[in-house]
């Protein structure tokens, strides 16, 4: 019954976030709140939103170190 109801948490989240770092963040955070003691759904929805957050802000630096530049450190090829 748990996973049924963690399957469905996960699959409504990216229509609610637009999926920009929510599926990585709600699977970790399913897992962690999991391992917290039974608690992923809730792990999912939180971790859902963090993913979403820090993928808005990465996508916000990306814009403003302009194209050609990459953010992360990897070097551009």
């Amino acid at each position: 019954m748990r996973k049924l109801l963690l399957t469905i948490a996960i699959s409504g989240l990216p229509v609610i976030a637009n999926a920009h770092g929510c599926i990585k963040g709600a699977a970790v955070g399913g897992v962690a709140g999991h391992v917290a003691g039974h608690h992923a759904v809730a792990g999912a929805a939180v971790g859902c939103v963090i993913g979403h957050h820090r993928a808005t802000v990465k996508e916000k630096e990306a814009k403003q170190a302009g194209p050609g530049k990459p953010t992360d450190g990897a070097p551009s090829h």
